[in-house]
């Protein structure tokens, strides 16, 4: 049986009722990370440094909570029964989807009282956030809880401590290591992005740009992840990924159309004599 042998304890240490979890550690580096690479891109736009924190604080806010309630609502029999867990978040369960229109939400309605070009904003934070998804999945790699299915790849991970999240039947035997899927994907969508950050034909256009290949990137992906069956062979997170695909295809076909057209000079020839 090959694969990469996972034994990470997910908590850190103890110190009476207080537990430091690395999905914690790895959430606020997830956090820092983005909110570095989104400072160094408001400076360059010109937007003041305050209003990059402010919003950031907003979404991040506004993150937490969304990322919180989709979990709670997908897994909502489970909390029924044990409501006082609901807000563990220190224990892992903040679904991305959530997090992602929670900090949204939360970053347009700041921008909005202040005044501040949406699209420019938008613009600023989508590397920022690609950058914390990129980080905050090392996160679910300790903690075993965004698993994938049965593999006999030289790559699959198996875990093997006893505190990690992944179910018994899963457990010391090779999975598909689903975080890292998901991670390469994001680099990759990261990287394109910053190609056209600089390009003034696509202001605006980079958050449904990233929505669109992220949506694409975990309708396909999350086949090799295990999750319960909603509708018609899909997953929770596939349904929303397609929602995702069909608003990006909207909304950057509706900027398009709202485009200015290049003017085209019109030459006259006479061609009497």
């Amino acid at each position: 049986m090959s694969g990469i042998t996972i034994n990470i304890n997910p908590t850190i240490f103890h110190a009476g009722p207080f537990s430091l979890r690395w999905y914690s550690v790895f959430v606020m580096l997830a956090i820092i990370g983005g909110l570095w690479l989104g400072l160094k891109e408001g400076k360059r736009r010109g937007i003041l440094q305050d209003h990059i924190m402010n919003a950031a604080l907003w979404g991040i806010v506004g993150g937490i909570v969304g990322a919180r309630l989709f979990h709670v609502i997908d897994k909502l029999d489970f909390y029924l029964q044990n409501p006082h867990l609901i807000l563990s978040i220190n224990q892992g369960g903040l679904a991305i989807w959530g997090g992602v229109a929670g900090g949204m939400v939360a970053c347009l309605i700041y921008v909005k009282s202040k005044k501040i070009d949406v699209g420019t904003f938008l613009d600023i934070g989508t590397p920022a956030l690609l950058v914390g998804q990129l980080i905050g999945r090392f996160a679910c790699i300790v903690n075993g809880d965004a698993y994938g299915g049965l593999t006999s790849l030289p790559w699959g991970f198996i875990y093997v401590n006893p505190e990690a999240m992944i179910p018994p039947q899963y457990f010391g035997v090779p999975t598909h290591p689903y975080p890292v899927y998901e991670q390469l994907w994001n680099l990759a969508t990261l990287a394109f992005i910053w190609r056209l950050r600089t390009r003034p034909q696509w202001k605006g256009a980079l958050f449904p740009a990233y929505m669109g290949i992220y949506s694409t990137g975990r309708l396909l992906l999350t086949f090799f992840r295990q999750e319960d069956i909603i509708f018609m062979g899909f997953q929770q997170a596939q349904l929303l990924a397609l929602a995702g695909i069909a608003a990006s295809a909207i909304i950057l076909l509706y900027m398009m159309s709202r485009r200015p057209k290049r003017a085209q000079a019109s030459v006259n020839v006479d061609i009497r004599r």
